[in-house]
């Protein structure tokens, strides 16, 4: 087996760091979710299902000076018993890679339907709530957080 030796041309090398650029300036745009990316990821989960406001609690920063550890509180208002309780709490970002954040899952054994998360946004976007309650019903709650980089506004 003979093995050739390559030397770039100076048009390859020009090809290979023009491309390398184009994917630099356009890979963030493509892998960040949209709040299509979520409605279809609802839609998935629940359908046409009609949601309401109201009973979950969303605590959030409206202006995260760090993307990288924003903190997250949910507490959804039920009474957690073996009738009526808070089966699971979805969460989405529309502006991360990913449109869903995190799922918890309760049961009436839980004894409150509350999770805390530090999660990870990319740029300033909505974060969306949605408890999927014992008897069907879906409750939703949404924050917009303003994901600051080195303290200014963006």
């Amino acid at each position: 087996m003979q093995l050739r030796s390559w030397t770039p041309s100076r048009r390859d090398t020009l090809g290979f760091g023009l491309t390398a650029l184009l994917a630099a300036a356009l890979a963030p745009r493509l892998v960040l979710a949209t709040e299509e990316a979520v409605a279809a990821e609802l839609k998935k989960l629940y359908g046409d299902k009609p949601m309401a406001d109201g009973k979950i609690k969303l605590d959030l920063p409206e202006i995260a000076e760090n993307g990288l550890v924003v903190p997250l509180n949910i507490d959804v208002e039920s009474p957690m018993t073996e009738a009526d309780y808070v089966k699971a709490v979805h969460v989405f970002a529309d502006g991360n890679p990913l449109p869903q954040v995190v799922t918890y899952r309760f049961t009436p054994q839980s004894g409150k339907a509350a999770a805390s998360v530090r999660m990870r946004l990319a740029q300033t976007q909505n974060v969306l709530a949605v408890a999927e309650m014992s008897n069907g019903a879906l409750y939703s709650a949404k924050a917009q957080v303003k994901v600051t980089i080195g303290g200014c506004g963006g």
